[in-house]
């Protein structure tokens, strides 16, 4: 008889807090569609992010804002179509959730229910509280993001990094010690010094994400089409690209064209 085929567990809340407790890294990324989460998820991805960038990156808004709740719910549920492995956590996006508790409920309820993700992610701290709590109350997995917050740059005004002030980060701080204590499973923080994150991340016993936070935290995130060298117009100080494939999307479409232009596509193997 063969022996079975060992399979990768199934990343879950509780992974991401063993994993935490080892000091092992916690590696997330976005995805929006099928093919790419697939990809992502069959690399070996801990954490797949569907974010609200997918305004920016696949629908090209100039910021999070426009991106709808049933548009989150579509790219949610093709996500998770393709993934077996990782862990999907699916953005609330702008509107969804600020201000109206019942409506944070709702929109988190409709989201797990009609994408099969296993957490979403909201933006804020105290000021959200009451639909965190709300949102708990059914039992959803929450993750917190704070730090800069997209979701909120009109009334920052501009996307510098945040906390370097002594106010802000003794808030940021409290925040996150709210968004623990109130259930989160983990934490993103988005483009603070990267002290104050190491800071956040020992004094939290639930894992700490980073984008543009430093290395003291216990993971990190990043736009897939940033990283892959899709989007050109992005390049923030914290963006490693791994790869250029504008170049090479480009260079096989230029390709493809010249051989229709030429006749030479289809060739006499590629027609029936």
């Amino acid at each position: 008889m063969s022996a079975a085929i060992e399979r990768p567990r199934k990343v879950t809340t509780h992974v991401l807090s063993e994993m935490k407790m080892k000091g092992e890294k916690i590696s997330m990324l976005t995805s929006y569609d099928y093919s790419m989460a697939s990809i992502v998820d069959q690399a070996g991805i801990d954490v797949v992010l569907v974010g609200d960038s997918a305004s920016n990156v696949m629908a090209g808004w100039e910021t999070t804002l426009p991106i709808t709740l049933d548009q989150m719910i579509y790219h949610g549920a093709s996500v998770v179509r393709a993934v077996k492995t990782a862990l999907v956590v699916v953005d609330l996006p702008f509107g969804s959730y600020q201000g109206n508790s019942r409506e944070a409920l709702h929109s988190s309820i409709r989201i797990m229910k009609e994408t099969a993700a296993d957490a979403i992610k909201l933006e804020g701290g105290l000021e959200i509280a009451e639909s965190v709590k709300r949102i708990f109350s059914a039992g959803i997995p929450v993750m917190g993001h704070l730090g800069l917050t997209p979701q909120s740059i009109h009334k920052f005004g501009t996307y510098t990094v945040r906390a370097r002030q002594e106010e802000e980060a003794k808030k940021l701080i409290e925040d996150a010690h709210f968004l623990e204590e109130a259930g989160c499973f983990g934490l993103v923080l988005e483009k603070i010094p990267a002290k104050l994150a190491t800071q956040v991340a020992s004094e939290l016993k639930i894992p700490v994400i980073g984008i543009g936070a430093g290395n003291g935290v216990d993971g990190q995130v990043l736009v897939i089409h940033d990283m892959l060298g899709i989007n050109q117009s992005f390049s923030p100080r914290f963006l490693r690209r791994y790869h250029n494939l504008f170049a090479e999307i480009s260079g096989a479409v230029g390709n493809y064209i010249e051989d229709v232009k030429s006749g030479d596509f289809p060739n006499e193997r590629e027609q029936y």
